[in-house]
């Protein structure tokens, strides 16, 4: 395994491009393979990359607060002293990748949005403590817990479908959360991945020699010097708690009051709203608060260029039909035994191209649940194998990596050659549990 990544390494480094440059090449590709598979012609498939070019607006400014709130939680003096405690408790290299990857697949599966920035923070924090850990490893290990997002709480299909009127009622009604996240097979993938992965990862520990130990430089935290007080409200203000008091009361009642009457729902805007109104109390004033505002910001400027370029592939994906041309090139080759394996393996594929599992199932759930009913197959299932596909292959799309890659300092071509073998063993993992289950 050793040889292996050392191999996969080499590779990603001297061809993986920057993820704009990957965005930029798929847009092209997208547009010849809509031309060459669809009836669509090329001024077509442009007019659909520029219709929704701004389709995930609101998605790129929830990734944004998401990432700097995350940032902006973990950075506040006491979040800081709780992980560095965890951190200097790690004492080998190991264990170090062991333990980043079960508490990032285990915050994953609390909520994604979550998992992503904390795992990729807390690996930073154990970078500083533990010496002749790889970093590229390190992080590609808190990366690695995202794969099991779309089978934990937060997964956007199995909640979706769970919706009274969601937009496939008509074919599938509502399906409890019963018959998809807490089903034996779905349980059975969750917990293989949870108590092998941590353990596969570190066996792709590096020999000693190749071991890249993380840069000092990234670890260096500007200390932000503020201006002496003066007797004035403005300079008041900045330094009160009181504010921050008021501010963090309202937000902790709305809290309360949205768990009270909605049970553990846990959507990208509640841990949005939880990060923000914490990171506010624990920095204590508003001018601390807004000073780690302004260091985290640094951490989102690949996303906020690089999402809406995502967007113009799905609108052409999704505009075109290419990604039902995907979808029906696997129901073809499929029977009643692997129709499931197939489905997975197809939003595998799409996913490459629409990364976004809303966007995903609105595009490809038609056309399988059509061909369910057609196979007699179950539809909730059909529904998980679409999103444990979406999940499989985040592994190596630099889509979903960028907030990592931020917090870490590092580039796509860091991680990725690790990522391929963690694509190769989930994959293996699903493969049975959609198989034989």
């Amino acid at each position: 395994m050793k040889f292996l990544t050392r191999i996969s390494n080499a590779i990603m480094e001297k061809y993986l491009p920057d993820p704009y440059i990957f965005v930029a090449i798929l847009s092209v590709l997208v547009v010849i393979l809509g031309v060459v598979l669809t009836p669509s012609s090329p001024l077509d498939m442009v007019i659909y990359w520029g219709d929704g070019f701004w389709g995930l607006l609101a998605f790129t400014m929830q990734m944004v607060i998401v990432l700097t709130a995350g940032h902006v939680l973990a950075n506040s003096p006491l979040f800081k002293k709780f992980l560095t405690a965890i951190a200097s408790s790690i004492k080998s290299p190991g264990m170090a990748i062991i333990i980043v990857t079960f508490v990032s697949l285990i915050a994953c599966w609390i909520n994604w949005g979550f998992g992503l920035v904390i795992g990729a923070i807390f690996a930073k924090e154990i970078a500083r403590h533990v010496k002749k850990v790889d970093y590229r490893l390190l992080i590609a290990s808190a990366y690695s817990g995202f794969i099991i997002w779309h089978g934990g709480l937060a997964g956007s299909i199995p909640l979706s479908v769970a919706t009274e009127g969601h937009p496939f009622e008509g074919i599938m009604g509502v399906v409890p959360t019963s018959g998809t996240i807490f089903t034996s097979y779905n349980l059975f993938i969750v917990l293989v991945i949870l108590f092998t992965l941590p353990f596969f990862n570190r066996w792709m520990m590096p020999k000693d020699d190749d071991v890249v130990e993380v840069d000092p430089a990234l670890l260096v935290e500007e200390e932000k010097k503020f201006p002496p007080p003066v007797n004035t409200f403005a300079s008041r203000s900045e330094r009160s708690y009181i504010l921050t008091i008021l501010i963090g009361i309202i937000g902790v009642t709305y809290l309360v009051y949205h768990f009270a009457t909605k049970g553990f729902a846990l959507d990208l805007n509640i841990v949005n709203t939880i990060f923000v109104i914490l990171g506010i109390i624990l920095h204590g004033t508003p001018q601390r608060f807004l000073a780690a505002t302004q260091n985290a910001i640094k951490t989102a400027s690949g996303i906020v260029f690089q999402f809406p370029f995502y967007a113009g592939i799905m609108g052409m994906m999704t505009n075109s039909g290419l990604a039902v041309v995907f979808s029906e090139w696997f129901i073809a080759i499929s029977n009643d035994t692997t129709f499931y394996l197939f489905t997975f393996y197809s939003a595998g594929l799409v996913n490459f191209f629409i990364p976004s599992g809303g966007g995903q199932w609105a595009v490809q759930a038609p056309i399988m649940l059509e061909a369910a009913q057609v196979m007699g197959a179950d539809y909730a299932k059909t529904a998980m194998a679409i999103a444990w596909g979406d999940a499989w292959t985040n592994m190596i799309q630099p889509f979903w990596a960028l907030p990592a890659l931020a917090i870490a300092g590092l580039k796509a071509k860091d991680i990725m050659g690790f990522c391929v073998f963690v694509l190769i063993f989930t994959g293996i993992i699903i493969s049975i549990g959609f198989l034989f289950f």
